[in-house]
């Protein structure tokens, strides 16, 4: 392993000065020995709609993330036992919490799957669980109600007090805590639940999952998390890659029955891409710009995506 002073001569700023910047060679190295388990066909099956996603990509990105998050996931229980020996006694599990944030369309669902997948990969936590906050979100009624439904994915549409109350039962140990699902075909929350029960690894992906707001007693919810991560790219290429998921999904589920979109299925290419980027500049754009872009430099890691989806650097908080 490269000496401590080489090392940082070799990083560039990242972010801001809390911040070391490493190339993708650079952070390929620090997979060090961790195998790859994943196969092609399994990589397959977690990949987004339009976002390819290879296994030199786990290699170089996913697997140095992974050994980083177990040395993590060690020392923290070794401080929890070192607590339980001081107070003599055992404390409740508690999940190692893990927060994944990012515009819509960054391919944050995509980074949470491949994650959990190798993460579970691991001997010693081969229980992690991967919770969405769309199912905090007030449901298409209320936000109608309040004159809101346009601004859905804003901090505003979402039921925060609740999400709060379930990262707070996740933390204090309870078994079998209920999280709501959402339906993107019904594009609205379900009474479905989905129940996580003390698992090693809790993985939480959502718009939301960094955002804080003034001072205050009540904790907010990137309170709550072991470590973060902000998928980034330029807004040029996010707006793309919104457009073409868009055109993709008029073909699958905007054809269902139910589908709340699915005026938007028969539309032509050159309609449904001016409905695509009119959704994106009056409603995503803007809470890029508002609400999720100025929570990018209190992650603990950020992936900077190039234009073809592909990570192109890594920017590593390191105090």
């Amino acid at each position: 392993m490269t000496d401590a002073t080489t090392f940082d001569r070799r990083l560039e700023p990242g972010i801001d000065d809390r911040h070391c910047r490493f190339t993708r060679e650079q952070w390929a190295k620090l997979r060090d020995a961790t195998p790859l388990s994943l196969t092609e066909a399994e990589l397959e099956a977690l990949a987004g709609l339009v976002e390819p996603v290879t296994l030199d990509m786990v290699r170089d990105i996913y697997l140095p993330l992974s050994r980083l998050l177990n040395l993590r996931v060690a020392a923290k229980r070794q401080l929890r036992a070192a607590t339980e020996g001081f107070f003599g006694r055992v404390l409740p599990p508690r999940p190692y919490l893990i927060g994944i944030g990012g515009s819509v369309s960054a391919g944050k669902s995509t980074t949470a799957r491949i994650l959990r997948a190798v993460l579970a990969s691991w001997p010693d936590h081969p229980e992690v669980d991967l919770v969405t906050t769309d199912g905090f979100l007030l449901p298409n009624a209320e936000l109608t109600a309040r004159g809101i439904l346009g601004r859905k994915g804003f901090p505003e549409s979402y039921r925060r007090g609740e999400l709060r109350d379930f990262l707070q039962r996740i933390s204090s140990g309870e078994p079998d805590v209920a999280a709501p699902l959402y339906s993107h075909s019904l594009y609205d929350v379900t009474d479905e639940v989905q129940l996580i029960n003390q698992p090693d690894i809790l993985i939480v992906e959502g718009l939301n999952v960094l955002q804080t707001g003034p001072p205050s007693s009540t904790p907010f919810v990137s309170d709550f998390f072991d470590f973060t991560i902000y998928v980034d790219a330029e807004a040029e290429d996010l707006e793309e890659w919104y457009v073409e998921r868009f055109q993709q999904l008029r073909k699958t589920v905007f054809r269902e029955q139910t589908a709340y979109f699915a005026q938007f299925a028969d539309l032509p290419p050159s309609a449904a891409d001016a409905v695509a980027r009119t959704i994106w500049r009056s409603i995503n754009l803007v809470n890029l710009q508002e609400n999720i872009l100025p929570t990018r430099a209190r992650a603990d890691l950020v992936l900077a995506k190039g234009h073809d989806h592909v990570v192109d650097h890594v920017e590593l908080r390191y105090h």
